[in-house]
């Protein structure tokens, strides 16, 4: 979102209320793996039952969800602006690092778009989506900064989340 109100999460948590406006989770588990919806809840619906549910049990998980019906791109930091000092504490903490974001249907309705700096995981991402029939498309213009230095970011259009297609790749 090119607009964000905050420009960080230091403006962010002076503008608004946790509990109310949004939550932040923070799940450890004793796995190299990490599973993010930095952008979860109301912000970009969707992105935090898929990261949910892939950690399960077995991954950690990071979320930070936008909960008040309110204009919920407010709560949008963008990723190379993402200084949420929990999620830098999780991320630094863990090897393999994914995240879910949505993206607008426009023009593509259906291709999950993967990016991010980790080429092995990434390919790794991107050959069993494919596998399991996902259209798959990779962005190098995904550069992951913020909170995450390197990683795999996954750009998921509403219409995929919401079809039940992604039940098949989270088991």
């Amino acid at each position: 979102m090119a607009n964000d109100k905050y420009s960080s999460f230091e403006e962010l948590y002076l503008g608004e209320k946790d509990g109310s406006d949004y939550l932040r989770q923070a799940v450890k588990k004793a796995s190299d793996c990490l599973i993010m919806a930095p952008h979860g809840g109301k912000i970009e619906p969707g992105t935090s039952e898929l990261a949910k549910a892939v950690a399960s049990e077995d991954h950690s998980l990071y979320l930070f969800e936008g909960i008040r019906k309110r204009p919920h791109s407010d709560l949008h930091v963008t990723s190379h602006k993402y200084d949420d000092e929990e999620a830098i504490e999780i991320v630094s903490e863990h090897a393999v690092v994914v995240a879910f974001h949505g993206r607008r249907d426009s023009d593509d309705p259906a291709t999950v778009h993967v990016g991010g700096l980790d080429a092995a995981t990434r390919d790794a991402i991107i050959n069993e989506l494919a596998s399991e029939g996902f259209d798959v498309a990779v962005f190098q213009s995904y550069q992951l900064a913020g909170c995450m230095r390197s990683g795999v970011s996954l750009r998921i259009v509403r219409s995929v989340k919401t079809d039940g297609k992604h039940q098949r790749c989270i088991g």
